[in-house]
């Protein structure tokens, strides 16, 4: 494997940060002697964020437990671990945040000492954010099954700083059959631990058209064992679309009860719920400059 990298995209907006499996885009506004420093600072921190969590990655595919947090050493896995803590009622580890969690310490040493206006890293497709006052940011979702990328808008005062996305279609295993999940959250890593369990509940256990693999068939040291994972979802009729989605629905809306996610939106079959203020619309292409993508 090689080792970190960094260097501009094209557009020369945009700064593409690369180690193994972490594949970051970072993008900062404000006064180029802001942001000229800002990325240094991305770019140093980048160095060393996937040894550390090499390190502790036995530990970090357990699963957590509600009343046990765990004392990890480095910054980013003690991220994973917190934001998985408050949904550990059920099977959880913290590599269920990892993207989420990699995208925040990112965003945090690029941020540290600095003004910017705004600024955000897209962790493949899961986000973390950061809005100065009287500012906004526009993310496209994609995997909505409605034949575009559709857009959310996000205020500073809405108090997101988190957007990831979660299905069976993604590049993580999913126990449910989710084309897609995102949620708006106050960390990064609270959207993507959310988004995994919100997306595991869209779910009809048993159904025939339905085909499942052991997590560690497919990749033996996976986090999730024996843990039965979506691996293709037949024709299903619109009553049972509306039954997957309303379990999930369920566990979205308690999730924003208890203050764990501003926001959710999910989709499958061309169908889709809204869990709190959700706001979808077409591209606009002259937005296209200011957006993360989840």
């Amino acid at each position: 494997m090689n080792g970190p990298q960094a260097h501009w995209l094209p557009d020369g907006r945009r700064l593409h940060l690369n180690h193994g499996p972490i594949d970051l885009i970072v993008e900062a506004f404000g006064s180029a002697d802001e942001c000229r420093p800002a990325y240094e600072q991305a770019v140093t921190r980048f160095q060393t964020i996937l040894i550390e969590l090499v390190e502790e990655l036995p530990e970090l595919r357990l699963p957590a437990f509600f009343l046990a947090p765990r004392d990890f050493a480095g910054p980013t896995a003690r991220r994973m671990e917190a934001a998985v803590m408050r949904l550990a009622e059920c099977f959880i580890t913290p590599m269920a945040a990892v993207a989420g969690s990699v995208a925040d310490e990112i965003l945090d040493a690029l941020l540290a000492g600095r003004r910017l206006d705004r600024a955000y890293v897209n962790n493949g497709g899961d986000c973390a954010l950061h809005l100065g006052k009287g500012q906004s940011m526009t993310s496209a979702i994609a995997g909505t099954g409605h034949g575009m990328a559709d857009r959310v808008t996000i205020r500073a005062e809405d108090g997101v700083r988190g957007i990831a996305t979660s299905g069976w279609r993604g590049r993580s295993f999913s126990l449910g059959v989710a084309d897609a999940v995102t949620v708006l959250a106050p960390t990064g890593a609270e959207a993507d631990a959310a988004a995994t369990l919100i997306a595991n509940a869209v779910d009809l256990p048993g159904h025939p058209a339905i085909t499942r693999v052991a997590a560690r068939d497919l990749a033996p040291d996976s986090d999730l064992g024996e843990q039965m994972v979506t691996q293709s979802v037949g024709a299903l009729s619109p009553v049972e679309v509306a039954r997957a989605l309303d379990k999930g629905l369920a566990v979205a809306e308690d999730f924003r009860r208890r203050g764990l996610i501003a926001a959710s939106a999910l989709f499958l079959a061309g169908e889709t719920r809204i869990s709190g203020s959700v706001a979808l619309a077409a591209p606009n292409k002259h937005q296209a400059k200011e957006t993360a993508h989840a």
